[in-house]
């Protein structure tokens, strides 16, 4: 199954993990929201369907390939607002949970701009080489995912600092490009803080949550911008916070994460 496939079938509550999606010993953690979110969208019945505000991800236990089942199911639905929750089974285990925020536009006398956060000044993508995919050495699902670094260092060089910026996008890009496809790539770099170990050791996310503040449906091919910093790191955990825009400059999505750091 190509990803796509998978989002598809996630649709129906039944969900196939791929293997070459891992990361370490677990799966991608974009994947998981991506299949999890597949599920919840499809048991809204509202018509027109009101887009995605948020969604967290808590990280349970390690998705493995192979089979699960999303337990997905509305908690409320309101005039406007939404609210699901997912739960990830492999066997007897409950192994993610994931709670969304669905909300209508309404009218409101408040509009603050995203002004205070510009995008980065970047390189063009194609000036910049993507992180490679070495079987063996680099994550597995580094072969689905087009990571480019414009700032920052690699994971495990022994940097000073704590921040990434670049450019993503899926390696072989999809059909059709929409919200599952973004929850799919927006957890795709690694978390920034472990350019600062001197050399390799695990790193996990514990929850990650994704707000979408735009309209993320675009041309498959569409290269993302990224910006991270780490807030706080310490005592085996950190806390990123991220930003992802349109090549145009638009900010379409806040990203946050709790970090385990096992170095």
């Amino acid at each position: 199954m190509n990803l796509q496939e998978m989002l598809d079938q996630a649709a129906t509550g039944t969900v196939h993990v791929e293997p070459g999606w891992g990361q370490g010993r677990a799966t991608y953690g974009g994947l998981v929201g991506g299949l999890m979110y597949s599920a919840l969208r499809a048991r809204i019945t509202a018509e027109p369907a009101p887009p995605l505000r948020s969604l967290t991800v808590n990280f349970v236990a390690p998705v493995t390939p192979g089979e699960a089942t999303a337990d997905a199911r509305i908690l409320r639905a309101g005039s406007s607002a939404t609210q699901g929750m997912v739960t990830l089974h492999q066997g007897d285990a409950v192994v993610a949970v994931a709670l969304a925020t669905f909300g209508a536009p309404r009218t409101s006398v408040v509009t603050v701009p995203p002004s205070a956060v510009q995008m980065p000044q970047l390189a063009a993508p194609e000036t910049l080489e993507p992180f490679p995919y070495i079987p063996g050495s680099t994550p597995d699902f580094f072969q689905h995912v087009e990571l480019r670094l414009a700032d920052g260092s690699p994971p495990f060089s022994a940097a000073d600092t704590s921040h990434m910026t670049g450019w993503m996008r899926f390696r072989e890009a999809p059909e059709t490009f929409d919200v599952r496809h973004f929850v799919s790539i927006a957890d795709a770099w690694p978390p920034a803080v472990i350019q600062m170990l001197p050399s390799p050791a695990p790193g996990s996310s514990l929850t990650w949550t994704l707000e979408i503040l735009d309209d993320v449906a675009a041309a498959p091919e569409t290269h993302w911008a990224y910006a991270v910093h780490t807030d706080q790191a310490g005592d085996g955990y950190a806390h990123t916070d991220a930003r992802i825009w349109r090549p145009d400059g638009t900010l379409v999505a806040i990203s946050r994460q709790t970090v385990s750091i096992f170095g």
